[in-house]
């Protein structure tokens, strides 16, 4: 494609779109995201020669290489915006070893089986090796959030994704410029100096990002609308300068500023943590169908079975050989946390960066590797098998092992007055896991007297998801009287449940406000009007959440024809055990064997509700 204009939409445009598809397919982005970029790259190249087709190299030039390092960068530091202390206080020695020791057993077992299994000179196997030992974010994250193991293995699994990216590219960067660059004498005193500099210039460039933006922040010198803009300046100057001192040690500079702003506790950054997780979706797009469309269809002819083969030992020996090694002596965890964390480890955006940076660079040797051109197939061979491997399979085997339900169907409760403990109580007793949230330490006690789980907490609260549970849990609803609170309850927690799994209650009738306008995060519940104010009056006279199951005998019209007019479906309970909330927007219509959990009035109760007059919902 020779117009660079049109070159660059289409690229844009297909990362947006395949993210989007994938979410539909429900699928890893990424796997859509590779086989586009190799459609309008190889494949398209393949089938028209002197047609339009994406050739990223003729496009970006020497660009190329800093478009990569600096996406990859902003990727590290959103990931490092997510990572808690808090977290790992427990488990923190698990990560550690992880990312210390387990990783030394994946490069020297990857490496042993780049040379034996696909015939790679020890050299560039153990780059290979080095290589592969990274995750990342950007597939460990979407996994996790659809996945939500209980117990540790979410916190552990997160922090390994993030903090494994800038270790093991030292990793590789160490093997590159000792074995494949210097090729001389003193390599162990030169991997040692090479190590520290990059680690302390990294660290130190980092922290100082971080301090001068929290400083900024907190004596309010950047106007509100500049502040992601400057985040932004602050980052990329730290991974920059830190690269300039020490190269490659960006990412360093890159995942430390976003850790420290994430812990820090004199300056809001919440605001700048949602803002990352959109240039991220926008990064991610771009990069993979970028580096999709630079390989080549002959190099895969090259490697053939071998990489299979070669993949295969990555998972099924190197991951739970570093995994057991690594937190044996771990008394925190479970046999069947260990199986978990031994069957995950998918590999992303950092090893495809990785592996083209290095293939380029071995390329313009002055005597070019003649291997070098296999490191780029191989690397989005594990890319692409891993992500196949373990997001269809993790699911299922976090099932088995009882730390994760594929189709969480748990509901979180923003408040807990009597009538939401009421509902709450309905569907614990129906099997289903609940959570209760509120500001109100009475309420919250009265709750755990009835058996609830509950917990005090300020939905404000910057760190509240950090420390919840939420195991199982795949709905929120927001049911307090304060709309405000509700709105904020629903931001924070669409991004986790998607925003059709979040729900709030109507607001009051108020002159000039309707309810999509003052509920637009979240999905109105129940019906409109049916407010805080209105179900606290209807209860005033008796009303109560029922749970009644229906059948051919007593159907939904016989239901309606008891409670009437007024009566307000809340919830279903599908004969699977699925539960459906009813949203304003939807109109129930449940079904024979299915349970209609609704707010109804009872019958002592109905003289007194007609002398005021029903209220009509559907």
């Amino acid at each position: 494609m020779t117009d660079p204009l049109l070159a660059i939409v289409l690229i844009i445009a297909l990362g947006v779109a395949s993210q989007w598809l994938a979410r539909r397919l429900q699928v890893p982005s990424i796997l859509i995201l590779l086989g586009s970029g190799f459609l309008v790259g190889p494949v398209a190249h393949a089938v028209l020669p002197d047609g339009p087709f994406l050739a990223p190299n003729d496009l970006f030039g020497d660009l190329l290489l800093p478009i990569v390092s600096l996406s990859v960068g902003l990727i590290l530091y959103e990931g490092g915006l997510t990572l808690r202390f808090s977290e790992i206080k427990k488990t923190g020695g698990s990560v550690y070893a992880l990312v210390t020791v387990g990783m030394v057993i994946t490069w020297l077992i990857a490496a042993g089986a780049a040379h034996v299994i696909v015939g790679l000179e020890t050299k560039i196997a153990l780059l290979l090796g080095a290589i592969v030992v990274v995750s990342g974010p950007t597939v460990v994250g979407p996994m996790l959030r659809q996945l939500r193991p209980t117990g540790p293995t979410g916190a552990i699994l997160k922090w390994e994704g993030i903090l494994i990216d800038p270790i093991g590219v030292l990793l590789a960067v160490l093997v590159f410029e000792v074995l494949l660059v210097h090729e001389g004498g003193g390599l162990v005193s030169a991997a040692i100096l090479l190590a520290v500099k990059t680690t302390l210039v990294g660290v130190a460039l980092g922290l100082a990002g971080g301090i001068v933006l929290t400083e900024l922040l907190r004596r309010f010198l950047i106007p509100d609308d500049l502040h992601n803009p400057v985040s932004i300046m602050l980052v990329l100057a730290a991974y920059g300068i830190s690269d300039a001192i020490a190269h490659e040690s960006g990412l360093f500079a890159a995942t430390v500023m976003g850790i420290y702003l994430a812990n820090q506790k004199r300056a809001e950054v919440e605001h700048i943590v949602e803002f990352k997780e959109n240039i991220r979706a926008l990064l991610l797009g771009v990069l993979f169908i970028v580096l999709a469309a630079r390989l080549e269809l002959s190099s895969f002819k090259e490697i053939g079975w071998t990489a299979l083969a070669f993949v295969a030992v990555l998972i099924l020996l190197a991951r739970p050989l570093s995994v057991f090694i690594s937190t044996g002596f771990s008394k925190k965890l479970s046999l069947n946390d260990k199986l978990l964390l031994s069957w995950f480890m998918p590999r992303g955006i950092v090893a495809a960066a990785l592996s083209s940076v290095f293939a380029l660079r071995l390329a313009e040797q002055e005597h070019p590797h003649p291997q070098a051109a296999q490191l780029l197939p191989l690397v989005f061979a594990v890319i692409v098998v891993s992500i196949l491997v373990y997001g269809l399979t993790v699911p299922v085997v976090a099932r088995r092992l009882g730390l994760a339900n594929p189709n969480p169907q748990g509901v979180v409760f923003i408040g807990a007055r009597p009538w939401t403990r009421q509902l709450a109580s309905l569907l614990q007793e129906r099997g289903f896991r609940v959570r209760l949230l509120d500001t109100n330490r009475s309420n919250v006690a009265d709750a755990r007297l009835a058996g609830l789980p509950a917990t005090t907490a300020n939905v404000l609260d910057e760190d509240l998801i950090e420390h919840l549970d939420l195991g199982g849990m795949g709905r929120l609803l927001a049911l307090t009287p304060n709309e405000l609170a509700n709105r904020a309850a629903a931001r924070r927690f669409a991004p986790i449940f998607g925003r059709a799994n979040v729900f709030v209650l109507s607001p009051e009738s108020r002159k000039g406000v309707s309810s999509e306008s003052a509920n637009a995060i979240g999905r109105t519940l129940f019906a409109p009007g049916i407010s805080a104010a209105e179900i606290e009056r209807r209860t005033g006279f008796e009303a109560k959440f029922k749970a009644t199951r229906l059948s051919d005998e007593f159907t939904w019209q016989s239901f309606r024809d008891r409670y009437g007019t007024d009566a307000v479906p809340v919830m279903i309970i599908t004969a699977d055990n699925s539960l459906r909330i009813i949203a304003a927007d939807e109109k129930p219509d449940p079904k024979p064997g299915q349970t209609i959990i609704a707010l109804v009035h009872d019958e002592s109760a109905a003289t007194e509700q007609s002398r005021k007059g029903p209220t009509t919902i559907r």
